[in-house]
């Protein structure tokens, strides 16, 4: 029989060498028959059945071993046998964490345990001459004997499948796909990495590649751990230390191949960042429910996945600010604000502290507070002085006396019960939130931000707090701010527990509490810093904020769009971690680069730095990127654009309305149900709405409209900003002029929404 490969996936594989694989590609024939494509998915499925039954002896055996250490440790010891009990236990624990580990790994649903297969021939020089067959899963399978079933695709000896090409095979004869459903094999796809296959050398299939490419999306991002490609390879195999940058346009699988890497990071240093952390960051809820399955099936499930609304603990939030609010509280300028909140009084704290101690009277006016404030907060987190302001104070007040026994006034100042009660009131414990939501207070905001922010941005900044305190929903943008003042105020303090005896409260003098000022009586004596409450200020100020994680890496998607503030938010959480950072520039939101740009190089510090730059755009067909290309060099011309690979000979379609004045939504509602209904009748995968907030309401609950019937289940209405990162079979892009002229970034975010189709489009404007 003749044998070919697929010229079109080994073009995208070797993309630098087009030439050379066109002829690589001439020089095969046709595929096989079906009888033989039946013996070749029956040979591997003799192997994979093989594997998933060593598999359950080894998922046996992780139980026996989980067994053995329960058992230990469980003998009665005492005296000089103590250590060794102890030793025991030790052990029991170990064995037992160990083995559960090792079971979760086992008993975990993989899909599609063993996916590759290479078929080698080595020289007669190397140590091992002759043909060799190597199977390449998701977890690393041995026998009985030791000798391996399935090698994990992050070992050194899984490189050639995804490093081999035919201008450099590697030793590589035949790379084949395994297409599994469960522990049954359903396909297979081969590539072909010689001139002309050997007589017993069977190749199947159009290439794995483009088989993967063509197949219907579904909600949740798939791994592309079978048909990861050599440049991909590169990145995910790239050193750990450092910041590891990987660009490119729209489709070039940018953020799967970041998150193969945070997969390979912990094969290859498990002690390193399984116990230090890996930290997954994406733009939205959205995003992040996208692709957090795409660890978990590679065997990982120890990294942290967070969207940029809930890296603050006690926070979580989509909500949005309008561009110049955003840009606003995005920049650098505003922690000038935030210092000067954080320093100041809060709302109604007293101003004079009046007390009589051991029969002096002592008062301490608004100045010298100020004075012991300001020294405190030079050399103090302001949660963590509380102790130290009682010192201060303490000596303030001394020097105001000076003829009785130091230690003994100092103590009994401390400790004077109208003292305590005067700084529960003028140093609270505050919530960093608390702090924020003073810039609600025009009054406040004027003096914070003198000289920062000009009078229409103090404006901006005091409605969208009012706002919050109406809805009870902090926007994206204010999770950095609460950060920021985080650090500032340190971690909010548990009040200790009262502990005064009898004697204690009967020596105060009564004379004493005779001669003190009613404000500082003890029936008077309350913190006066108060608020009125509400439900909507409750739910921003729900949950406590712990201090901050730090992590051993971070990887951050859509890194274009983060404001300089949120760039220090992720340092503080990196400070001695590796990165990887995902992103391009033709597709940012944030319009101050070069601030955002210094922001970004003080979070990475002066770590080494490499760039992976991709180049072919795998998601979208070539008529969908064709017309989102055109769109965005009208507006960036240095736009990145990459290589469409694949084509449909389907166009994008245009649908006009017209009369979208007062009233027109009807006429909008009208035209995007009966664009989505035919693309619902096209795909067998998921359609999403992208559109503009002004048409967000009109369009909402779309997916339960009966005119679209149980295929309305496969459907999303989705914001352009939210959208990022994510993709569908086909889109329906509502009014692009609107997200034009509305939306932070304009071209670019329209350029996003015109990208996140892999097969069909229809633009309704």
């Amino acid at each position: 029989m003749g044998k070919r490969v697929s010229t079109v996936g080994e073009a995208v594989t070797t993309a630098p060498t087009t030439a050379a694989t066109t002829a690589v590609a001439g020089a095969v024939a046709a595929t096989c028959g079906g009888a033989e494509l039946a013996r070749e998915i029956a040979a591997e499925q003799t192997h994979v059945d093989a594997v998933y039954a060593e598999l359950s002896k080894a998922s046996e055996r992780a139980r026996l071993v989980a067994v053995e250490g329960l058992a230990r440790g469980r003998t009665e010891r005492t005296g000089e046998a103590r250590d060794e009990e102890l030793t025991g236990l030790f052990e029991r624990d170990a064995l037992v964490f160990h083995a559960a580990r090792r079971q979760h790994a086992l008993d975990t649903q993989f899909e599609g345990l063993v996916f590759g297969r290479l078929d080698l021939d080595h020289p007669p020089t190397s140590p091992a001459p002759g043909r060799e067959v190597r199977y390449i899963g998701r977890l690393g399978i041995r026998d009985d004997d030791y000798e391996p079933l399935v090698i994990d695709w992050r070992a050194p000896a899984a490189a050639p499948f995804y490093r081999a090409t035919p201008v450099e095979p590697l030793g590589v004869l035949r790379r084949r796909v395994l297409r599994c459903r469960g522990q049954a094999v359903v396909g297979i796809e081969d590539d072909l990495m010689v001139p002309e296959a050997p007589d017993d050398l069977v190749v199947v299939g159009d290439g794995a590649l483009m088989a993967a490419l063509t197949r219907s999306r579904g909600s949740r991002m798939r791994d592309i751990v079978a048909t990861i490609q050599r440049h991909q390879d590169e990145a995910i195999r790239a050193p750990a230390r450092g910041v590891t940058e990987i660009t490119g346009g729209p489709g070039t699988g940018k953020t799967v191949v970041a998150l193969h890497r945070a997969a390979y990071l912990l094969y290859s240093d498990r002690r390193r960042y399984e116990s230090g952390g890996i930290l997954v960051v994406g733009p939205s809820g959205a995003y992040t429910a996208y692709i957090e399955r795409v660890l978990p099936s590679l065997g990982e499930d120890s990294v942290s996945l967070r969207a940029m609304g809930d890296l603050v603990d006690a926070v979580t939030t989509e909500r949005l600010d309008d561009p110049r609010t955003a840009a606003i509280k995005g920049s650098l300028r505003i922690r000038e604000v935030l210092a000067r909140a954080a320093r100041d009084l809060v709302p109604g704290a007293p101003e004079v502290l009046r007390v009589f101690v051991s029969g002096y009277a002592v008062r301490l006016d608004r100045d010298a507070l100020e004075r012991v404030r300001a020294h405190i907060l030079r050399s103090h987190q302001r949660n963590l002085a509380t102790e130290a302001v009682a010192r201060a104070l303490a000596e303030t007040a001394y020097r105001q006396v000076r003829d009785v026994e130091r230690d003994d006034f100092l103590g009994r100042f401390e400790d004077h019960a109208d003292v305590e009660a005067f700084i529960a009131a003028w140093w609270p414990q505050v919530d960093p939130r608390d702090v924020l939501l003073w810039l609600a207070d025009r009054d406040r905001l004027g003096r914070y931000a003198v000289g920062v922010l000009t009078d229409e941005e103090q404006a901006l900044v005091a409605a969208s707090y009012k706002e919050a305190l109406r809805t009870g929903e902090w926007s994206v943008a204010d999770v950095a701010l609460i950060d920021d003042l985080a650090a500032r105020v340190g971690p909010v303090q548990e009040a200790p527990p009262e502990e005064r005896g009898f004697y204690e409260i009967e020596e105060l003098d009564t004379l004493e509490q005779a001669q003190r000022p009613p404000s500082m009586r003890p029936e008077a004596v309350t913190p006066t810093y108060t608020t009125t409450p509400s439900d909507a200020r409750d739910r921003l100020l729900i949950g406590r904020i712990g201090p901050i994680d730090d992590y051993a890496h971070v990887l951050i998607d859509e890194a274009q769009d983060l404001s300089p503030m949120q760039w220090r938010m992720l340092a503080r959480r990196g400070r001695g971690a590796s990165w990887t950072v995902v992103g391009d520039a033709a597709q940012s939101s944030w319009p101050d680069v070069a601030e955002s740009a210094g922001a970004r190089r003080d979070a990475f510090g002066n770590q080494p730095h490499r760039v992976f730059h991709m180049t072919t755009n795998y998601r979208n067909a070539r008529e969908i990127f064709d017309y989102a290309a055109a769109f965005i060099r009208r507006y960036v011309p240095g736009a990145d654009i990459p290589d469409a690979v694949r084509e449909t000979g389907v166009e994008p379609r245009e649908l006009r309305v017209d009369g979208l004045g007062e009233g027109g939504a009807a006429q909008m509602l009208a035209a995007v149900r009966g664009a989505a209904a035919e693309l619902l009748a096209l795909v067998d995968g998921t359609v999403a709405i992208v559109t503009p907030a002004r048409y967000a309401d009109v369009l909402a609950g779309m997916e339960a409209d009966p005119a679209l019937g149980e295929a309305g289940v496969r459907l999303t209405v989705i914001d352009p900003l939210a959208a990022k990162g994510l993709e569908w079979d086909a889109t329906v892009v509502v009014d692009p002029a609107e997200i034009l002229a509305t939306y932070a970034g304009g071209a670019r975010t329209v350029y996003v929404a015109l990208t996140r189709a892999a097969h069909r489009m229809t633009v309704v404007g």
